[in-house]
């Protein structure tokens, strides 16, 4: 049996192949021309080339694979043409199921995100039935990856075989770019954490990501999605956690999301205007410190088995990992 992995050279995507490979299974990559592989390094994979944007190619990568893991999509919290956000995560993914449907794959995974989980207004942990509202989609990513999460329903109702999973905010190795959460961790290696925001992540092992992808091709019931998530920790907590592993102090200094608002719209269009490069405040982060990123994760955990590593051995795991490769 072959799978396909999209986002194979990613953060999570690699955390995936390298499951399925210890599985025993049969890994095909789906990867762009100018793709970084450090992250496959010595993984016994099928390397094949092509972009989410191209239906030729992923038709080409799909013929022949009886399971499809969609990982990739455009992550960040900033880009100099924003159109790319839609053009990958919600015109992408479509271009790539509906060439699947067409194929008859016979079992998907896709890779949402916790954004596309609404969160209660009285502060209860979201949960997979609560709908998101339009306004805690901040951002052009969060956006197009409710709206793709809704094509991938679409697909489901059409009888695509797919399941879909919505990660919280993995840590641990391999986390090159770094993502958001990864750079909040680098920040505050180099002693750049000054203050703290009152809000809240839930954090998860990336390694438990990846299981809870295969759990969920094995397990995962069509069309349902599953939070892939563990603990519910307040910022202050996981600074705490980061002193205890690291040395460095954390913040004494606790700021409202207000107050950091005029830096991060000030770096934003420095980013827009500027220097073309991401900002060093990114605005949607700051715009969604107004809510605790807090969630329940209980159904993964019942119907998937989904791991939960403790969260101070995957930010070790993570401040490890990013010492090791010289970030910090």
């Amino acid at each position: 049996m072959k799978a396909l992995v999209t986002g194979a050279t990613g953060f999570i995507g690699s955390a995936v192949v390298r499951a399925l490979t210890m599985a025993g299974t049969n890994v095909r990559v789906l990867v762009r021309p100018h793709s970084d592989l450090r992250n496959l390094a010595g993984l016994n994979v099928e390397r094949v080339q092509g972009d989410l944007r191209d239906r030729k190619s992923l038709r080409a990568a799909l013929t022949g694979c009886a399971q499809l893991y969609h990982v990739a999509a455009h992550y960040t919290f900033w880009a100099a043409e924003p159109s790319i956000f839609y053009e990958v995560n919600v015109t992408g993914t479509r271009a790539l199921l509906e060439t699947a449907l067409e194929l008859g794959t016979g079992r998907i995974v896709y890779t949402s995100t916790i954004g596309a989980i609404g969160l209660p207004e009285d502060g209860r942990p979201g949960t997979e039935e609560i709908p998101v509202k339009p306004s805690q989609l901040v951002g052009d990513y969060k956006r197009s990856k409710h709206q793709a999460e809704q094509e991938v329903q679409k697909l489901a109702r059409a009888g695509l075989p797919v399941v879909i999973v919505n990660p919280s905010a993995p840590v641990g190795e391999r986390d090159l770019k770094p993502t958001p959460t990864g750079q909040m961790i680098v920040d505050f290696m180099k002693g750049r954490m000054w203050a703290y925001l009152d809000t809240g992540m839930n954090l998860i092992d990336v390694d438990d990501v990846a299981t809870g992808h295969l759990r969920a091709m094995e397990r995962g019931r069509v069309g349902e999605r599953y939070i892939l998530g563990n603990r519910n920790l307040t910022l202050r907590e996981i600074f705490k956690m980061l002193s205890g592993l690291t040395g460095v102090p954390a913040p004494r200094v606790k700021l409202p999301w207000q107050a950091i608002l005029p830096l991060a719209h000030a770096a934003h269009w420095i980013a827009d205007h500027i220097t073309h490069q991401p900002p060093r405040i990114p605005l949607e982060g700051v715009r969604m410190a107004k809510y605790r990123m807090h969630y329940d994760c209980s159904k993964a955990i019942r119907e998937l088995d989904l791991p939960q590593t403790p969260a101070e051995t995957a930010l070790e795991k993570a401040v490890r990992w990013f010492r090791d490769h010289g970030y910090a």
